[in-house]
């Protein structure tokens, strides 16, 4: 059985604005991850910022002591690549990256949704329901709470609902935990916050995926988990934790839910010893 390990925490609201909807931002990225593994154990490893028109990696470098690469392959819709790693005993990695951010801040309530017919083919399969995200638990919720509004104007009013309405608890989720649980309890972390959004959206008609991403206002600083939409024919990424913006997010990797990005799915026991994540801007002119 595979074992999906995916954390994160949120909490606060930031926003970020521009004069002109574009800015340039270097990130530095350090993670170590320090785990045991008591019986030779296969994983699969996706941690790596990806190379992207709107995100360019600098430098990168991956130190994994004692475990080989098996293979590295390409990740979900092409963002991003997945590595196979052998492991046992002790899974030791270190992963440090520079990053230039240059992606356009979009006013999303102008943003439109794309009639369903014209949607490309790779897109539809995110209007459909996955492992975390169901969708008829949420048709009534998106018409009775936001049924006047469309395309980005209806994301945003979801998008603050789930903000007002709960309240990040690191305990009170799991890998399990599915997008009509945490409805149901109001609170959850990153992970969750996404995944209802994800399913209001889908229930609304406009295709939404899960994004794992790298953020420097996450505090306290791991992992973290967004939502993107596809409006005006491109992705959108949105936040319902409030807690980064797109100008200053690196996306790793993208999926229909945290199924398809955990950062590391063990194929085996991994017991974990401990767990850094550094995300910064900085300058390295």
């Amino acid at each position: 059985m595979a074992l999906a390990v995916l954390f994160g925490r949120d909490r606060g609201k930031l926003l970020l604005n521009t004069a002109d909807g574009e800015c340039s931002v270097k990130i530095y990225i350090r993670v170590h991850l320090d785990y045991r593994v008591p019986e030779p154990c296969t994983i699969l490893m996706q941690l790596e910022a990806a190379e992207l028109v709107q995100q360019t990696v600098n430098s990168c470098e991956l130190v994994i002591a004692d475990s080989p690469v098996l293979n590295r392959l390409e990740a979900g819709d092409g963002v991003g690549e997945r590595v196979w790693l052998q492991v046992v005993g002790k899974f030791d990695c270190i992963y440090r990256a520079k990053l230039n951010i240059t992606r356009t801040q979009v006013d999303l309530d102008s943003t439109c949704a794309t009639p369903l017919p014209d949607l490309p083919a790779e897109v539809v399969k995110y209007l459909l329901p996955s492992r975390y995200c169901p969708i008829i638990e949420f048709e009534y919720l998106a018409v009775s709470h936001f049924g006047d509004r469309q395309g980005g104007a209806l994301i945003s009013a979801m998008s603050d609902w789930i903000y007002d309405n709960f309240t990040y608890d690191i305990g009170a989720s799991d890998a399990t935990t599915t997008a009509q649980q945490s409805l149901e309890q109001r609170r959850g972390v990153c992970r969750d916050y996404a995944h209802v959004l994800i399913s209001m959206a889908r229930a609304s008609g406009i295709p939404a995926r899960y994004a794992s991403v790298y953020s420097p206002d996450v505090d306290p600083m791991d992992f973290h988990a967004v939502a993107e939409v596809f409006l005006d024919n491109a992705w959108q990424m949105v936040d319902p934790t409030g807690m980064s913006v797109p100008q200053r997010t690196a996306i790793i990797g993208v999926g229909r839910d945290a199924t398809d990005v955990a950062f590391l799915t063990s194929f085996g026991d991994l017991h974990l010893v401990n767990q850094q994540v550094q995300v910064e801007v900085v300058d390295f002119d």
